[in-house]
């Protein structure tokens, strides 16, 4: 048995429910689509997929994120982003549309920039994946990259769950580039890190990092 199959080997107890999709009216406003309810959702398979747009591990995420809403929408798929902002200018909701044109989502986007949606859903990190079924229960969930292969599954079982037809057992196949393109975790050499002395690790300079100081 290999690793996807002994995913669903144990039938309906694999995915069990977890919660009930919470509501997504704390959004401070919506893209691509007017404001949508768990009533609104209902019948649909939904995927629920925190973001924010300088993150570079949702960045790596978002080619498959952008593959399955495309190739699953015409089933009844629902793929929605919850924007939830990490820095003060992600807070810009310009500053989010230019993103969301340039990454090329046409799924509907959810403002989160007050953390409603976040907290409502008891969520801790960027990217998230949530998964819903028909019934509006939440079936699974994925926390920071990779599990790709597990996570279509999981859509494809819930969209034959809800009776959808042509759903089939492919898988997408993404050529990422750029900064979507995968990690090479194999060859990195140094770690992720932030600009600014709040956040920044690892510096190497007698004295550390000084507010306000040029420092070599």
């Amino acid at each position: 048995m290999n690793r996807l199959t002994g995913f669903f080997a144990t039938g309906a107890a694999a995915l069990p429910v977890e919660g009930e999709l919470p509501p997504l009216g704390g959004a401070t406003g919506w893209l691509n689509s007017p404001p949508l309810t768990p009533a609104d959702l209902r019948g649909n398979v939904v995927v629920i997929n925190f973001c924010t747009y300088t993150c570079i591990n949702w960045l790596r995420q978002l080619p498959y994120v952008r593959a399955w809403a495309e190739r699953y929408k015409d089933q009844g798929l629902v793929t929605i982003g919850a924007h939830t902002p990490e820095f003060s200018f992600e807070q810009d909701v310009d500053n989010v549309g230019r993103a969301v044109q340039e990454m090329r989502l046409d799924y509907p986007i959810a403002i989160d920039s007050d953390y409603a949606v976040w907290t409502a859903f008891d969520n801790q990190y960027w990217p998230a994946l949530y998964f819903v079924d028909g019934e509006g229960h939440i079936r699974h969930h994925h926390f920071g990259e990779g599990a790709y292969e597990e996570s279509e599954m999981v859509i494809q079982r819930l969209l034959a769950e809800a009776g959808r037809s042509g759903v089939g057992h492919d898988l997408v196949s993404v050529d990422a580039r750029g900064v979507e393109a995968a990690a090479d975790w194999g060859s990195l050499k140094s770690p992720e890190n932030y600009v600014g002395y709040e956040r920044t690790e690892n510096f190497a300079s007698t004295g550390g990092a000084v507010p306000n100081e040029r420092r070599v």
